[in-house]
């Protein structure tokens, strides 16, 4: 039995400079500082994979910084 195609808006997983993650309509432009990381799907997909691989929440510069003052 073929799988039913639910209705509805298609998503994509996007991320910015500082790695914060998001969603956003795949039809549309996305927005300026913003790069898709190439999934699509419905939102509760985009939603459960940006679950799954943002397991730090921190922006980018706040870790980096950590991470110097850590090596001291």
């Amino acid at each position: 039995m073929p799988e039913e195609q639910t209705e509805g808006p298609v998503y994509c997983v996007v991320l910015n400079d500082e790695e914060q993650y998001s969603i956003w309509w795949a039809d549309r432009e996305l927005p300026a500082g913003w790069r898709t990381d190439g999934t699509k799907g419905s939102r509760e997909e985009c939603l459960g994979h940006i679950g799954e691989i943002w397991t730090d929440m921190r922006p980018l510069s706040l870790r980096r910084r950590m991470e110097q003052e850590a090596a001291k």
